[in-house]
């Protein structure tokens, strides 16, 4: 099996042991870690730093749960079930974690009313500067936050959706009580970054994490746009699975 790429990059701007990070994310990705890491002096070698540095990816990424250190023995590949989160024509995420967790809920953290810009307007097709109600959310299962969404809604049409998410913690329930009993996805791209703060605060994650990112439009039945959002998914927790 090909091997994650090894030398770091000095002059990237990225910090050495967020680099290191990676790539032991990458190798374990790909099935090259499986079980056991390499002994800190192989990792040192091969990325072509100290063992101090490579100490602290390893230590990021144990506090984030990807790793676990045994007194003696080593360090060791913390296998966790992911969550797979099927993307398609009705994606919901009280459905997508459906029999993988008892427990599914919707949290939402804040919210505003503000203009739309024009990215935002396109996508809800509404003029730019129209306002809109912007909810930022957090979806969890099973006590673990797995999500963390931002999501523009047009303001006059769904005035209150703030209120309504914020009791029932589900889209799926507020869109309904303005009349939307169903709803598809028009649209979704899916990529991967780096966490950024906010993200890595709400998702309990540690520095150099990686989310699975998805922006995506859904519509009516009448192919009317009624949401426009972007999900940030832990991606140590979530694999997507697109039908």
């Amino acid at each position: 099996m090909a091997k994650a790429a090894s030398k770091v990059e000095r002059r990237s701007g990225i910090a050495l042991w967020r680099q290191i990070a990676d790539r032991i994310r990458l190798a374990i990705s790909s099935g090259e870690f499986s079980e056991r890491l390499p002994p800190e002096m192989e990792l040192a070698e091969r990325f072509g730093v100290n063992r101090h540095t490579v100490r602290g990816a390893i230590a990021a990424l144990t506090q984030e749960g990807v790793l676990r250190a045994e007194q003696g023995r080593g360090t060791f590949v913390k296998r966790r079930r992911s969550l797979s989160y099927p993307v398609g024509a009705r994606t919901r995420f009280s459905e997508g974690p459906k029999g993988q967790a008892r427990e599914r809920r919707g949290i939402l953290l804040d919210h505003a009313v503000e203009p739309a810009d024009p990215r935002t307007a396109a996508a809800l097709e509404i003029e730019p500067g129209a306002k809109v109600v912007r909810l930022e959310t957090l979806s969890e299962a099973d006590g673990r936050a797995v999500s963390r969404a931002t999501s523009f809604f047009d303001a006059t049409r769904f005035a209150s959706i703030d209120d309504i998410y914020a009791e029932s913690g589900s889209i799926t329930v507020a869109l309904k009580s303005f009349g939307i009993s169903d709803y598809f996805r028009h649209s979704t791209q899916i990529s991967a970054r780096h966490a950024g703060d906010t993200d890595l605060a709400d998702l309990k994650l540690s520095p150099g994490a990686i989310v699975l990112v998805t922006v995506y439009v859904n519509v009516d039945p009448d192919g009317r746009p009624v949401q426009f959002a972007e999900t940030r998914f832990a991606a140590d927790l979530v694999e997507l699975s697109v039908s």
